[in-house]
């Protein structure tokens, strides 16, 4: 008896369907993006340069505790009040002559800073503070900066220092984005956002 052989199968068409497949599923599936805090490093500077000298009513100190606590300016202080204290610092004004600010609106307090371009805010976290909490201390100094930013845009140009970064990166926008750059930086340059973030502790 002859032996017959086995027909064969066609593959060629099952090639098509996982590539078909392949694409369906490119298409269609979102991929999750990390997301972070925006922040501009400093340049690198060589060891052998020494930082510059920092006077002690400049630095705004907020640290965090493992029990997420906040002590600022070495008294305790609630989260929501922080985004104010941090306002008060900037636009303190204290300065005189070269350190004057032209601008500033504040109580003027000796023991507090000169104006927001020699202002610094320390942050020091311990390393049981919750993710949580060290993202909303960020948001809240951020808020701090860009009020005061708002105020001074609002009052040189109309409108807020918010609004016209959110112009600036819309790509639909078609106004002079040369020009909506020139603001920008000269806001910044006035009230630059001073951030420093220590070691946290264990």
């Amino acid at each position: 008896m002859a032996k017959r052989s086995a027909p064969e199968v066609n593959a060629g068409s099952m090639a098509d369907i996982a590539f078909l497949l392949l694409i369906f599923f490119l298409v269609t599936t979102t991929i999750e993006t990390d997301k972070g805090i925006s922040r501009k490093l400093p340049e690198w500077q060589p060891e052998d340069i020494e930082p510059p000298v920092i006077k002690q009513r400049n630095i705004f100190t907020v640290q965090v505790n493992s029990n997420d606590e906040l002590l600022v300016e070495d008294e305790e202080m609630q989260l929501e009040d922080l985004r104010q204290a941090a306002f008060k610092f900037l636009d303190n004004g204290a300065g005189t002559g070269d350190e004057a600010c032209s601008f500033c609106q504040g109580a003027k307090d000796p023991s507090s800073s000169v104006n927001p371009q020699k202002a610094v805010i320390s942050l020091q976290n311990n390393r049981g503070t919750s993710y949580s909490m060290y993202i909303a201390v960020q948001n809240e100094l951020v808020a701090a900066y860009n009020e005061l930013r708002d105020r001074e845009a609002k009052r040189m140009y109309g409108v807020t220092y918010t609004k016209m970064e959110k112009m600036y990166n819309d790509p639909n926008y078609n106004g002079d984005k040369d020009a909506l750059k020139e603001k920008i930086d000269v806001i910044t340059n006035m009230i630059p956002q001073k951030l420093s973030e220590a070691e946290p502790k264990s």
